[in-house]
């Protein structure tokens, strides 16, 4: 588990990172001074925790709390502050913790546990992606229904690499084959990577996704996929293979060729 520390004094920022980085239910915690930056850096990683200074220049505690929350439901928040008065504010925004500096390392730990009480441990979303003949993604049973059809290429690209991360430019560069990866077309693929990303978030399965340092690929471990389930030897999904897949994306040939070729080795024909 993530956590984003955000305090206007840098040594207090990275202090509380420190110290939440020591604490077993957290794998990592980074440290910010400025809200635009935290805003910033969740749009590209994943956090569940956020640990808030109240009293900042730029913008306040509970302003970036709610920008959050607007934004990431899910992520936990626990306020840090030298000024008790602020707690009424904290906790209208069901503030999950709320601890006044210095900070103590016993008490951050017992807040962050509390915090988290609630979360089970992470199940598997109900996300079924269809790639035998044309690619589908269906949450919950409902077919997902993407804004932009570039999206929907962009998910069946990552879907068909396993796991395995692409970088902008490698994820471009197959999608649009005889297009430069100019300013131009770089601003267009943010803009498909974010409509995809949205259109995720539309069906709560945005858990799938993963963008760090510029690089996108989808958890594998969090979908239940036909093409996954063959090369695992699945006998249903085995049987479900007719000889096309993913069938509007020409870049798709390659793997069709590889469930072809285990196809054929199978069963001699």
């Amino acid at each position: 588990m993530k956590a984003i520390c955000v305090d206007d004094e840098v040594l207090l920022a990275r202090r509380a990172a420190a110290l939440c980085s020591k604490l077993p239910e957290i794998d990592g915690a980074e440290p910010f001074t400025r809200a635009a930056d935290a805003l910033s850096w969740l749009s590209e990683h994943e956090a569940e925790l956020a640990l808030l200074d109240i009293d900042m220049p730029d913008i306040s505690g509970i302003e970036l709390a709610e920008k959050i929350k607007q934004e990431y439901p899910k992520i936990k928040i626990i306020f840090l502050t030298a000024y008790p008065q602020f707690a009424v504010d904290a906790f209208r925004l069901h503030a999950s913790g709320y601890l006044l500096k210095p900070i103590d390392p016993e008490a951050l730990a017992s807040e962050v546990a509390y915090a988290l009480s609630d979360r089970t441990a992470e199940k598997q979303p109900s996300v079924k992606v269809k790639t035998f003949g044309g690619f589908d993604v269906f949450a919950k049973g409902n077919m997902v229904s993407f804004h932009l059809a570039k999206s929907k290429e962009l998910l069946a690209l990552l879907v068909d690499r396993k796991g395995l991360s692409l970088s902008r430019a490698e994820a471009f560069s197959i999608l649009w084959e005889d297009r430069l990866y100019d300013r131009p077309m770089q601003k267009q693929f943010d803009v498909i990577i974010r409509s995809m990303r949205d259109t995720l978030r539309e069906y709560g399965i945005d858990a799938i996704f993963e963008m760090k340092n510029g690089r996108l690929r989808i958890r594998p471990e969090m979908i239940e996929c036909d093409m996954y389930r063959f090369f695992e030897g699945d006998a249903d999904a085995f049987n479900a293979y007719r000889g096309e897949y993913m069938n509007a994306y020409p870049w798709a040939v390659l793997s069709e060729s590889d469930l072809s070729r285990r196809r054929m080795y199978m069963t001699g024909h």
